[in-house]
């Protein structure tokens, strides 16, 4: 999803969908190891899982969950919408940090036990 919105220059909505890519990949690698997991910080759900992180991956993460409000909120900034504040940069940025999470949840999932 968050592909489609940065290649149709949606880069606000890209940024959002990124940060809701990790979030949800991370609290099934919670669900999958039987807990429960709260909230929307993608920083503190790699923290919380029963295996350490690396602190890079928790690094990318702490930038994704600075997009989760104002990349939605028309009052975020003083002045504009969040189309207006997020462009390819920042939208290229999220996608990749969101990959390497999912990655790292991929081959947690994957690994035996």
């Amino acid at each position: 999803m968050s592909q489609v919105a940065q290649a149709a220059g949606r880069h606000e909505w890209a940024c959002f969908a990124a940060h809701q890519a990790a979030e949800k990949a991370l609290k099934a690698l919670h669900l999958w190891q039987g807990q429960e997991a709260w909230g929307h910080l993608t920083a503190r759900l790699l923290r919380e899982l029963p295996q350490s992180a690396p602190a890079e991956l928790i690094e990318k993460a702490r930038y994704l969950d600075a997009l989760y409000i104002p990349t939605r909120y028309p009052d975020a900034f003083p002045e504009g919408a969040p189309a207006e504040h997020y462009g390819p940069l920042q939208s290229q940025e999220a996608v990749s940090y969101a990959e390497a999470i999912l990655g790292y949840v991929r081959a947690q999932m994957a690994r035996p036990g």
